[in-house]
């Protein structure tokens, strides 16, 4: 008897303990996982790339490159940063070698106009360069850039003694679809597109032929030259020389073309000693 009651209050006290240790647990809060913080993201640099297959040899311009975000690792230091320096120093520079688009544009890539035998390197073979005095209205207000393609076009105004008033004043086109290479020295300091005021170019310096090279410099002796910008994707042909026609004051003034029909000329016949003036029609 004695021997179940003790086995009665071990059972008991193994139950109590039992259920003691259960409450306990439920009053243990339990332990909540600490969330992890996500690596940061890398930091990307902006660089400049080509906008598009670029040819070597090319002049660059506004356009010819564009921005992309890439990681520091995978490019190398010479890589050109997108900042306003370094698109300064792209405006008028020539590409030494084939960039694809979107090849990241380094320093090795391209030859600035101050740097030695820039322009002996973007001459094209056999050809010459040669440059021509403009001011804002001759150099197209100063919106020339290198690597556009113009025609020169020379104004003379010939000896009264000459050449009736109607035929006084006469421009023609000397040369045409030549591509620029130069304006001034601005570019070799790197003017910028971007810049609010750009100073208007006195030079401008053409790639032509040698033969060009000499009609060139006898038209900057006759009168004056002007440059004019062709369209970008000009499809229409150059028209021979032997065609293009030279225009007279007559033909842009219908006051001097009625002048015309009323023009005198005046001679003074000497003969011996004797002075007679002479009145054609």
């Amino acid at each position: 008897m004695r021997l179940l009651l003790v086995l009665v209050l071990l059972l008991t006290a193994a139950g109590l303990g039992l259920v003691a240790w259960q409450v306990v647990q439920l009053a243990v809060p339990t332990p909540v996982a600490s969330a992890v913080a996500p690596p940061p993201a890398p930091t990307r640099i902006r660089v400049l790339t080509a906008a598009r297959s670029l040819l070597a040899g090319s002049l660059l311009k506004e356009g010819d490159w564009e921005v992309r975000e890439v990681l520091p690792d995978t490019v190398s230091d010479e890589t050109l940063r997108d900042t306003r320096e370094e698109r300064a120093e792209l405006q008028g520079a020539m590409l030494r070698q084939y960039r694809e688009a979107g090849a990241p544009l380094s320093r090795a890539d391209v030859l600035h106009p101050r740097d030695r035998g820039f322009l002996a390197a973007v001459l094209r073979p056999g050809q010459r360069a040669i440059s021509v005095g403009v001011d804002a209205v001759t150099g197209a207000a100063g919106l020339i850039w290198p690597g556009d393609q113009v025609d020169l076009i020379l104004t003379q105004e010939l000896d009264s003694s000459q050449a009736p008033l109607d035929r006084r004043v006469v421009a023609e086109t000397v040369l045409t679809d030549i591509r620029v290479i130069a304006v001034d020295q601005k570019m070799a300091q790197g003017a910028s597109a971007e810049s609010a005021t750009r100073d208007v170019a006195s030079t401008v310096t053409l790639q032509v032929s040698a033969r060009e090279a000499e009609r060139v410099a006898v038209a900057s002796r006759l009168g004056r030259l002007s440059v004019t910008v062709r369209a970008m994707e000009e499809t229409v042909a150059a028209e021979p020389a032997a065609e293009r026609t030279a225009v007279f004051g007559a033909d842009v003034s219908s006051a001097l073309s009625q002048n015309e029909q009323g023009t005198v000329t005046r001679m003074r016949v000497i003969q011996g000693g004797e002075a007679q003036d002479l009145t054609f029609r």
